[in-house]
């Protein structure tokens, strides 16, 4: 009877109904999909979903036609937000017909259409998936891949991906596909069985049914399950029974729930990879192919229980042997499982690595799965020795390999065989659900038995396994899971349950539905409405029926009910028939929110309730929960929670009340009859509810009714209303029974439930509040918890524990209070645990004896609820006491975990998430801290809640990091230590590849004003920014801008003498023009180098390429002048080059991290055919800047069969630099095909054109660099001596040849010098010599003896080498070859000759080469000086070389004086661009003067009267080749002097001056500015080879001159520039800013290691040389990179933009606002002064701080007004605290200032009602003075937390000022009355605890203990208390009292 009444007493109200509508639904209608119109077309309009979406919502589903209704599901799922970061809000999924709809709602918004995908068959079903993105397929690196999010549609051949990138991807399905399931790893599919295929022949394999996809791009594979036999041995095998279907699948845990329609049983697996072991049973299996022994240790497990439930015994049936590969197994079941790889072909499939772009379905559906043939095993080795294979001889397949399976089941549990078993028994619904004490249940719901059946399981300990338990059947007609760890059922009588696990929490009532039960139907008749015709939009209530308000009143008629009818299910089945509307079914549970369908078709959806809303009643649930037995536990809250959320439950604020209230009934207490609970203020009391029922007979009623009738509220509203007045009732006296109350004693009812647990949950309950001190947040709720603690405590007769609470809140405990007796028989009934201590744990104390230096018991602590104790334990363990171990080690000595032993596994998984992880390297205690708390998840919000005292060590190791952080911590870390600069610095460096924030910051925007006029120059994306703080004196960009601009007309100035005709006059003016046009040319390859990789194209839009302009103005009337007017010969094809050169400067403005992709490249093709050649160039900067590595050969082809040259250059070139050194197999190819000498002998010969075959030999060189790969570098050294053919070919341009192959030798053996392995046969240097010098050629080797067997007919050479052709290109082998050897004897072979006669045989511009080879193979005795650079020449030379100023020359017959002169100018200029090479990108001085006074003196050559002997040509030459050395060594750096010789030479035009020496200078001229100042050259090994190939010293003499270098290789410069430049950022401002720099590098053999200052931004030194950098102070906050831990971080900062963010010091300006340091050296005198705080004004924080709170602290509390009074001394004392922490730098100690101030305040005026101020302040003065305070500041004077000197001691002082007052007037009785024991009066209780806090006086249980009485003296106490630790001042204070003085001694 109690039992039915209390379960009709339970009732939980369900929140806010509404009314569900999937919302894809209304979308789909208004989607512009075909579909929809067809529709219309088809079907007459009634039938149409009425597209004005006015009709209602049930009209037209009724209107649609059932196979409409088919089409339409949803799913819904829990918002995830972009972040990852669980969110709540619904995401909805809904497919219909072929559409997809998706939708998010979001914290601000309802539910909003995210994507709408449309497909092109019916979809068939739609999900989300993750998929990982690894190459790793093993388990254990599970958790650190990336995921991608995707959503797959199923369609019935293919599967589309779509993940939320954008990337699409569709996998062809090599069969139909029953079904799919995400799970963890990718997908599964179930491969639907088709009816021919179920019985299968003898020799057929069956095929697996499961298959799965890891990743889109990934094979299908099959699945291997691995079940445990009957006979203990486990098997694997793939999954092939058809009988198997899966009915659910979890991700975390990764578990399949299948069930056997066969046996009708369902059974669970754990879904994990596949082990190594297994793969290699299943494939090897298939290997050798089965006997019978194999295929009988294989036969399934299904058999097996198939075969026992049949009754026959599970022996393997006889098995027939059809040949090695198909041994079948013949039993008597259904297909067993068979163990054998499904012989799939091997068509290779896409590795992760392609992209998605390469489309190419990873599968062809035939070969894979031949699902007719009846030959399923194509032929393997084993075949041939197999006795009887001659069914499968005749048919060869080709060769396959098996698939190697990735995922695997792994049985865990399976139902026990019942006997009766209906054979449609499969679960139509499955969840995993978990009770209140996170115990876990599998529920499956068996509708046609109506049944749901939970089975408990949960982890092992090993984590390793699921073990499960029990199945607990429940009544039920539906289920759904509620995130709070309950779970909604609905009964077969229509009733709405909940339950938690498998306990029963009671019905759900929702407001608006009608409770079918029968009392609610006869009491109202309740009128029928309409529900049939209803088409009309209508509101909720009228959809659910009018019901009459009184059926929605509480289920107050319920609770009368008389039980008869509690069982007759008939009757109830009655009810609802007539009610018309009852919940049909439930659906898409999300978090709390279900959607219930009712039987008229209309679902709404309602929400249930929270286990609680208040932050302290949650904290004590927990608590309480995780100590109680978990039976008593699921109990405890099950009564919580029908009590928390009866229909018209509590409102918010008195959610604590009803806990208390419920917690004491459940104690045992009567909380009517408690003083303080009673007057609890609920509506309407629940206490009825809650009270234990009495076995009282109820009728007859009892005095407690009358009392409780007195004490209602109700009856206090009747006396003071006025009707009662008036009436003159006098009210009740209720007084005197309260008085009556105090003095009986209350006992308590020792047979409820949590009684025997008192103890257990006070300890906790105390921890609990301990834990709450610790965040000044919830100061309300410790309020609350300590009336309940003392009422326990007090019971509980803890008498320590009551002191304690006094001690911290006097005014809230009285020392005598009302007290529940607990009688003496039952005490012994409570359980004491272990963990409970009789002294009360306190943190306040803990910490403040670490501080002393005291030994401390470790702290106890709850795993989870009390997470700041732990962190603070810990951390005061190790920063003040030093131990690192404390939280390295789980088991730490400093705290005690309290657990009841069934916890344990979920308390250490808990523990596991804080293992310090040693991600940095952590010097001192304080980063170890810091580091620390920043992986356990403290943030600065977590600080700001701690009080001030305790925060206090942790703020100092803050502050000590601050100083001086690294610079590779992580993000979190730098949040935490306030260092904006370093976090933001780690946040963009985790930033994926993209246009990061970064580009934004030092973007640069073009006003559009100015854009018009420079009508784009290529030049307007440079970053005007930075540019301007680089070069902040002056225009030299502009002017640089302005000489490398190609677009606009150039100036035409001819002055027409009176003798020219007009037409002459014109001819002459178009001469002039093409001179000038010669200069215009060779623009665009110094312009590429000055924009080089400075914009982010948009993809949306084609690259500009700047037009050539090659037309003049003459003036001075501005006419035309124009090239094409047929007055002068223009030579044919002029401008294809310089077209090639502008498209490759455009296409070098893209930087590398630009995302653009193979549509785009193609998308920029030009349609009309003269642009093809700046797309030839475009295509080949794209190479250099490595974009073109996404180009998919398919179009890669596509343009070199168009056989267009300069396409094929460009692209040749393109690809190989982007593979530089990877010998990639598919672009040899593609190279070989245009180079004869790598073609077969036999082969056809191609016409490939000359231009062509050089670039691809130069390709092989970029490819295979460094690798010394022997076939390529014997081919490549033939081709340098390459002779000429007998027809025409290779006879012309033959140098170009020859040196691009020795270019392309030099490159593939780079640097390898002497130890070349494997080629000492093919005396590769002896060959090089003979190439260089001369002499006899050698016989043909190899292949090629064909082809050059007779001479050519043009061109006679004999059998002698041309070295005029082989030697410039052999030299440069040899220099690449031995590049920084030092190898002497290669050296000398280049030495310069020195006799007369060997000058002779050499020409001179050789001996530029020569020098050069020699000078790089000697890299280290390069020396930057002139007379390192004279050494070079030989002493004929410099005995006899003409000084080129003199006026006669000197006659000598014997010495040819053009020769000397000739080879003194070009071996000088050898040796300068050896000097350029060793000093590139370095800016070193002494280079840099040295070669400006070289080209100085060629300057002045040039215009010696005396040139001519020299000749011009050569020495413009020389300059070229200086020059371009002067601005390699100052690449980036754009100095002036170089730019002036750059400008000076640009304004040279005509005379000598061709299209190569414009070449030459506007190079220079683009090396100088580099990237616009960001990049500079490297002189890496690669680097030098790149540039040998780019300022080849031979520039051409007209713009189609390729006969000695390719022009195209000019650009290879790009290989060899690095992005050095590092700016310094604001953080605050976001705007690059000048920093200072300290560089420290390395020592080396030339110098020590130096320190060296720059001033940011600035090009750093190479990287190798460094040893670190260092932000320096004193403007901006201290940075260290320290390059001895490896270069990556500099490098990935280097590389997006060089970006660094620094932050500016308090009080200190920008280098921009104040260069010179004065006003800031004036914010530093005022620092420095603190002799007189008032000076400080308000108004100059500003100077200090941008923190707008400190700000508006200033403004609001410490500007004085009119009439102050006492108040300006607070305010002094605020701005002078204000100053402090501004200039010190700590504001974070502001608010800490103040409240130890305020409660000094609060102390003097005696209005302390609680002690934690006083604790913090005392917590404070004992850091301050602590040891550990104490070391730190005598190692760093300077550093560490800083309070002022003078603040502290007046603070100590002013409270012991004020205790003593309190003492001497009267204070010392109390303090005596409490030391004995006896009650003191109420108005000095406050202070007597400020006093025993203060002076930590011990409680007066201990002090009995010592003896106090009799003691004589001083001395006497001292001794005896010393075991006390108190505090000898505190003594001084107590010893009148004790020794019996009347006069208390003051200090």
């Amino acid at each position: 009877m109690s039992n039915f009444y209390e379960e009709r007493a339970t009732m939980i109200a369900a929140g806010d109904l509404q009314e569900f509508v999937p919302f894809g639904r209304d979308h789909c209608k208004h989607h512009p999909n075909a579909l929809n119109l067809q529709l219309r077309q088809l079907q007459p309009a009634s039938e149409l979903w009425s597209s004005d979406g006015a009709a209602g919502l049930v009209g037209s589903l009724q209107e649609v036609t059932i196979h409409e209704k088919q089409k339409e599901s949803w799913q819904l799922r829990k918002g995830v937000s972009e972040i990852g970061e669980e969110v709540d809000y619904d995401e909805e999924l809904y497919v219909a017909g072929n559409m997809v709809i998706w939708s998010k709602g979001s914290k601000s918004q309802a539910l909003a259409v995210y994507k709408a995908f449309t497909v092109d068959s019916p979809v068939q079903q739609a999900l989300w998936c993750d998929f990982i993105i690894s190459q790793d397929k093993s388990e254990k690196d599970y958790s650190s891949d990336e995921v991608e999010k995707c959503i797959c549609i199923l369609q019935s051949s293919c599967v589309n991906m779509h993940s939320i990138e954008g990337k699409d991807y569709i996998a062809s399905l090599p069969f139909q596909v029953a079904n799919v399931w995400p799970t963890k790893y990718g997908l599964l599919f179930e491969r639907s069985s088709s009816s021919h295929e179920l019985p299968p022949g003898p020799p057929r394999e069956p095929l697996p049914t499961m298959f799965s996809m890891l990743h889109p791009l990934d094979e299908i594979t099959p699945l291997v399950c691995k079940s445990g036999s009957l006979f203990g041995s486990s098997r694997v095998q793939y999954v092939v029974d058809h009988a198997m279907k899966i009915v659910f699948l979890n991700t975390d845990p990764s578990v399949v729930m299948t069930y056997d329609t066969v046996q009708g049983l369902h059974s669970v697996w754990d879904l994990r990879r596949v082990r190594t072991e297994e793969e290699t049973v299943v494939l090897k299996f298939s290997e050798q192919g089965g006997t019978p022994q194999n295929v009988a240790t294989s036969s399934s497990l299904t058999a097996h229980l198939r075969s026992l439930s049949k009754g026959d015994s599970p022996v393997a049936s006889p098995f027939q042997n059809y040949s090695s590969i198909h041994s079948q197994s013949r039993s008597t079941s259904s297909p067993s499982l068979h163990s054998r790889s499904p012989s799939i072909s091997n068509m290779a499939a896409l590795s992760r690595a392609h992209s998605p772009a390469l489309g190419v379905h990873s599968f062809s559906g035939v070969q894979r799965f031949n699902l007719s043939s009846h030959n399923q095993s194509p032929k393997r080795h084993s075949i041939s020795h197999s006795p009887n294979s001659n069914s499968n001889g005749s048919f060869l397949a080709p060769e396959t390999e098996p698939i190697v399976p990735e995922l695997c089941m792994d049985h865990l549990w399976t139902e026990t065989i019942t006997n009766i078993r209906e054979k449609n028994s499969q679960a139509s619904k499955v969840f995993i659900t978990s009770d209140l004490c996170g115990q876990k249940f599998l529920c499956f719901l068996v509708e046609s038995q109506l049944q749901l059946r939970c089975v408990k399981f949960q982890e092992s300990n090993d984590k390793t396994q699921l073990i499960f338990g029990s199945v607990t059947n429940i009544q039920a007609k539906d289920a759904a899971p509620v995130e709070i760890d309950t779970m909604l059922v609905l009964e077969g009588s229509g009733n709405l349950v909940l339950y938690t696990g498998v306990v029963r929490v009671g019905k759900v009532f929702i407001p608006g539905l009608p409770a079918p039960s029968l009392t609610m139907s006869n009491t109202m008749p309740r009128p029928s409405t309409p529900l049939d015709s209803v088409s009309t939009p209508n509101p909720l209530s009228k959809l659910l029926g009018s019901l009459d308000e009184a059926v929605l009143l509480s289920p107050v008629p319920e609770l009368r009910d008389s039980s008869k009818l509690h069982d007759s299910l008939y009757n109830e089945d009655c009810t609802f028939q007539q009610l018309g509307t009852y919940i049909h079914s439930l659906r898409d549970p999300v978090h709390n929110r279900v959607t219930l369908e009712l039987s008229n078709g209309s679902m709404v959806r309602i929400t249930i309730p929270e286990i609680a809303t208040s932050e302290l009643v949650q904290t004590c649930l927990q608590a309480i929960k995780f100590i109680l037995p978990k039976e008593v536990a699921v109990q405890m809250l099950v009564k919580w929670y029908s009590v928390h959320s009866a229909p018209g439950g509590p409102s918010y604020h008195s959610e604590w009340n009803l806990f208390v209230t419920c917690l004491m009934n459940m104690m045992g207490y009567n909380t009517d009859r408690l003083a303080w609970t009673r007057n609890f203020d609920f509506e309407g009391s629940l206490s009825p509810v809650i009270a234990p029922k009495k076995a009282r007979p109820s009728e007859t009623g009892s005095d407690d009714d009358w009392e409780y009738l007195l004490n209602s509220d109700y009856h206090q509203n009747v006396e003071s209303h006025l009707l009662n007045r008036s009436l003159c009732l006098s009210p009740l006296e209720v007084s005197q029974m309260k008085d009556e109350d105090l003095s009986q004693n209350l006992s308590l009812d020792s047979s409820t439930l949590l009684f025997t647990h008192i103890p257990a949950i006070f300890f906790v309950l105390h921890l609990v509040y301990e834990e709450l001190k610790l965040n000044t947040l919830m100061g309300e709720g410790i309020h609350s918890l300590v009336e309940l603690l003392v009422q326990l405590a007090r019971d509980l007769k803890l008498e320590a524990y009551v002191d304690h609470y006094y001690r911290d809140y006097p005014t809230l405990v009285r020392t005598t209070g009302q007290v529940c007796t607990i009688d003496q028989g039952q005490t012994g009934f409570m359980h004491r645990p272990s963990f409970f201590t009789s002294e009360p744990p306190s943190i306040y104390q803990w910490v403040s004896s670490c501080l002393k230096g005291e030994g401390m018991p470790p702290y106890p602590y709850l795993p989870v609820i009390c997470e700041r104790s732990r962190l603070v334990v810990l951390s005061i363990a190790l920063y003040i006491l030093g131990d690192e171990s404390s939280v390295s080690d789980e088991s730490s000595q400093y705290l005690s975990r309290i657990s009841i032993a069934p916890q344990k596994s979920q308390a250490e998984q808990e523990e596991n998430r804080f293992s310090f992880r040693h991600s940095t390297s952590v010097s001192s205690l304080a980063e170890r801290l810091v580091v620390w708390m920043t992986n356990v998840g403290f943030a600065l919000r977590d600080l700001e809640t701690l009080p001030f005292g305790v925060a206090l060590p942790i703020r100092d190791a803050i502050y000590h990091c601050r100083e001086q952080p690294a610079s590779d911590w992580p993000e979190a870390v730098c949040l935490l230590i306030g260092r904006q600069d370093l976090s933001k610095q780690a946040c963009e460096g985790n930033l994926p590849k993209g246009k990061s924030s970064v580009t934004q910051v030092l973007s640069s925007d073009v006003p559009s004003g100015t854009e018009t006029e420079e009508e784009d120059d290529g030049m307007n994306d440079m970053n005007q920014e930075v540019m301007s703080l680089i070069w902040s004196e002056d225009l030299r960009v502009q002017d640089v801008r302005r000489l490398l601009q190609s677009a606009h007309p150039v100036r035409v100035n001819v002055v027409q003498y009176p003798e020219l005709s007009d037409h002459e006059f014109i001819e002459e003016k178009e001469n002039r023009l093409l001179q000038l046009c010669q200069r215009t040319m060779a623009l665009p390859v110094g312009r590429g180098m000055f924009t080089l990789f400075s914009y982010h194209p948009v993809p949306t839009e084609p690259l500009p390429i700047p037009k050539l302009n090659l037309t003049g103005r003459a003036p001075p009337r501005n006419t035309t002048v124009d090239l094409n007017s047929g007055n002068i010969d223009v030579p044919p094809n002029m401008t294809s080059w310089a077209s090639f050169h502008n498209g490759v400067a455009a296409g070098l403005k893209i930087a590398p991290a630009s995302q653009i992709d193979s549509a785009w490249i193609v998308y920029n093709k030009p349609k009309h055919a003269e642009l093809a050649n700046e797309y030839a160039g475009f295509l080949m900067a794209l190479g250099l800047n490595g974009h073109l590595t996404k180009l998919a050969t398919l179009n890669i082809h596509d343009y070199l069969t168009k056989g267009h040259e300069m396409t094929s250059i460009g692209l040749l070139l393109g690809v190989s630099a982007a593979k530089l050194g990877t010998m990639d197999m598919s672009i040899t190819r593609l190279l070989s095909i245009h180079i004869p000498a790598l073609l077969p002998p036999t082969s056809t010969e191609l016409d490939v054109p000359h231009n062509v075959q050089v670039a691809a030999v130069v390709g092989i060189g970029l490819v295979y660099q460094g690798t010394a790969h022997r076939h390529t570098a014997e081919v490549l050294l033939a081709e340098i001596g390459r002779p000429p053919g007998p027809e025409m070919e290779y006879c012309t341009d033959r140098e170009s040849y020859s040196l691009a192959a020795g270019l392309a030798l030099g490159m593939v053996c780079l640097g390898h010098g002497s130890n070349l392995i494997g080629m000492s046969d093919l005396n590769v240097p002896e060959q090089l010599y003979q190439y260089m010098v001369g002499g006899h050629r050698r016989f043909q080797a190899g292949m090629h003896r064909e082809k050059h067997k007779s001479p050519s007919y043009q061109i006679k050479e004999g059998d002698t080498i041309n070295v005029d052709v082989t030697c410039p290109g052999a030299t440069l082998a040899l220099a690449m070859i031995y590049l920084k050897t030092n190898n002497r004897s290669i050296a000398d072979w280049l030495r310069a000759p020195d006799t007369m006669y060997l000058l002779d045989f050499v020409k001179p511009e050789f001996l530029l080469l020569r020098t050069l080879a020699r000078c790089l193979i000697l890299w280290d005795d390069i020396l930057p000086n002139s007379k390192w650079v004279d050494s070079n020449v030989p002493q004929i030379i410099r005995e006899n070389s003409i000084s080129l100023s003199e006026i006669e020359l000197p006659c000598s017959e014997d010495l040819n004086l053009e020769t000397l002169s000739q080879a003194h100018v070009y071996i000088i200029a050898g040796a300068c661009l050896s000097l350029g090479f060793r000093f590139a990108g370095s800016e070193n001085l002494s280079a840099f003067n040295c070669l400006h006074k070289f080209a100085k003196d060629f300057m002045t050559y040039l215009s010696a009267p005396n040139a001519s002997v020299t000749g011009p040509y050569n020495l413009e030459t020389c300059l070229s080749v200086v020059l371009l050395s002067l601005a390699m060594v100052m690449a980036g750096s754009g100095n002036l002097k170089v730019l002036q010789l750059c400008r000076f030479l640009h304004m040279k035009t005509g005379g000598e001056m061709n299209y190569g020496f414009h070449l030459a200078h506007h190079m220079a001229l683009g090396l100088l500015f580099l990237g616009g100042g960001r990049y500079s050259l490297s002189t890496s090994d690669s680097s030098i080879a790149a540039l040998l190939c780019a300022l080849y010293p031979h520039f051409p003499a007209h713009s189609t001159d390729n006969r000695y270098h390719l022009q195209a290789l000019r650009h290879l410069y790009v290989l060899a520039a690095e992005p050095r430049l590092l700016v310094p950022v604001d953080v605050d401002t976001n705007t690059p800013c000048y920093a200072l720099l300290e560089v420290t590098y390395k020592g080396t053999q030339w110098y020590e290691q130096t320190k060296e200052e720059l001033m940011a931004p600035t090009l750093l030194p190479e990287l190798h040389l460094l040893k670190q950098i260092k932000v320096k102070g004193p403007r901006y906050w201290e940075l260290l990179i320290d390059l001895s831990k490896g270069t990556q971080h500099l490098k990935s900062i280097l590389s997006k933009d060089g970006v660094l963010y620094v932050k500016l010091r308090a009080g200190q300006l920008s280098y921009k606002e104040d260069p010179m340091g004065w006003q800031s050296l004036l914010a530093q005198t005022v620092a420095n002064r603190n002799s007189e705080a008032r000076a400080f004004k308000p108004e100059t924080i500003s100077a200090f701080t941008s923190d707008p709170a400190l700000l508006s602290f200033a403004e609001y509390f410490c500007k004085p007004t009119v009439n102050m009074g006492q108040k300006q001394e607070i305010l002094d004392l605020f701005s002078s605290v204000l100053y402090e922490c501004v200039t010190q730098e700590t504001p974070e100690m502001l608010p800490a200032y103040i409240a130890m101030d305020q409660a000094v305040r609060r102390l003097g005026r005696r209005e302390m009602s609680e002690t934690s101020e006083l604790w913090q302040i005392k917590l404070v003065l004992e850091f301050f003075s602590s040891r550990s305070h104490q070391e730190r500041l005598q190692n760093h004077p300077k550093r560490g937390l800083f309070m002022n000197s003078e603040f502290l001691p007046v603070v100590k002082c002013t409270i012991d000022n004020t205790l003593d007052q309190w003492l001497q007037a009267g204070g010392d009785g109390c303090v005596h009355a409490y030391l004995n024991g006896q009650p003191c009066e109420e108005s000095q209780l406050s202070t007597l605890a400020c006093f025993l806090v203060y002076h930590s006086v011990p409680a007066p249980r201990h002090l009995p203990s010592i003896g106090l009485e009799g003691n004589t003296s001083f001395a006497e106490l001292l001794f005896k208390f010393k075991q006390l630790k108190m505090p000898v001042r505190a003594l001084l204070r107590l010893a009148p009292l004790l020794l019996g003085n009347p006069q208390p001694m003051l200090m």
